[in-house]
């Protein structure tokens, strides 16, 4: 039973490894709509007042998914890709191609959570009936056929604060101001699905790389980021501990560490500025003379490789 269940997670992890992606949207548009869900019970409060509820319901909308939007650009690494780029060598390199490419891998994880946000909004239809309530044409509903509402009571039906004579009409109104929002909720869905299909047919048409080629540079990628990552953490650490070391004397260390950093003896203690802007930057699949250079840590190691020799 222990073995089925080793197993299992073994393949549950791999699963997720090469997934990672698909997983990572789709956890931050979980995340969205749990955030989204909570906002509307605790904290959503229309003022149903004439030209607030306009302002309140579509920042409701907007202003969150415009937090997420700019949030999902900052925590991107691709970002700071192009900025390093940019910054470095003034983007003298950075093809057109490149460049598109870079945006769309920016933009298209940056938008999920907006999306998302946005969406369910409009699928749930508070937001929607709250801004749009006082301007509802009111000769789309028959069953107003005498007395009309002016833009003050009409404002007042979110709440169901609204005089005696109307307070039979709240549920009507609300039902037709919730289905223009669920359609618009829906065809936002469909529009975007075709959009990134299409996308995703054109990326697959141009790219220069075969299907298990591209899968392999996407894993080489990702697994170069995560072992830079926990490297650079060590060696930082290893030289922190020396300069520590030189100046009291003497540095305290837990076992573990002792472990790790006595493994780290003899290496370089520093590494040059230069060193460091060569590995950094935009950088898109390239081949020299039929070998596949995957990264810019890939090239600089090629490159010292062969003028070692």
């Amino acid at each position: 039973m222990s073995i089925l269940i080793s197993e299992y997670i073994k393949f549950i992890a791999l699963y997720f490894k090469s997934k990672d992606a698909m997983v990572f949207n789709g956890l931050i548009g979980l995340g969205t709509v749990v955030s989204q869900t909570a906002y509307n019970i605790l904290a959503f409060d229309c003022p149903c007042l004439p030209k607030k509820n306009y302002l309140y319901g579509l920042a409701a909308i907007g202003v969150p998914a415009l937090g997420f939007f700019v949030i999902g650009v900052m925590l991107n690494q691709n970002t700071w890709d192009v900025v390093s780029e940019c910054r470095t060598r003034k983007c003298r390199k950075l093809s057109l191609t490149a460049a598109f490419a870079l945006l769309g891998s920016i933009v298209g994880r940056a938008v999920v959570a907006p999306i998302t946000w946005t969406v369910i909004s409009l699928l749930r239809g508070e937001a929607y009936v709250c801004a749009f309530s006082e301007f509802m044409k009111l000769s789309s509903l028959d069953i107003f056929s005498s007395t009309t509402p002016g833009p003050e009571i009409m404002a007042r039906f979110p709440c169901k604060d609204v005089p005696a004579p109307f307070m039979n009409y709240s549920g009507e109104v609300e039902r037709q101001l919730k289905y223009e929002s669920q359609l618009l909720g829906w065809l936002l869905v469909g529009i975007i699905s075709l959009f990134i299909f299409l996308l995703l047919c054109l990326k697959n048409c141009f790219s220069p790389l075969g299907y298990h080629q591209e899968a392999y540079w996407s894993q080489y990628c990702s697994s170069e980021q995560a072992l830079f990552q926990r490297t650079a953490e060590v060696h930082a650490k290893y030289c922190a501990a020396e300069n520590v070391k030189r100046f009291f004397g003497f540095v305290a260390l837990e076992n573990q560490e002792k472990k790790l950093l006595a493994d780290c003896k003899g290496i370089k203690n520093v590494i040059p500025r230069l060193e460091w802007n060569r590995v950094t930057g935009v950088y898109m699949y390239r081949e020299i003379d039929d070998t596949p250079l995957y990264s810019r840590l890939n090239k600089w190691a090629t490159y010292t490789n062969e003028h070692d020799c």
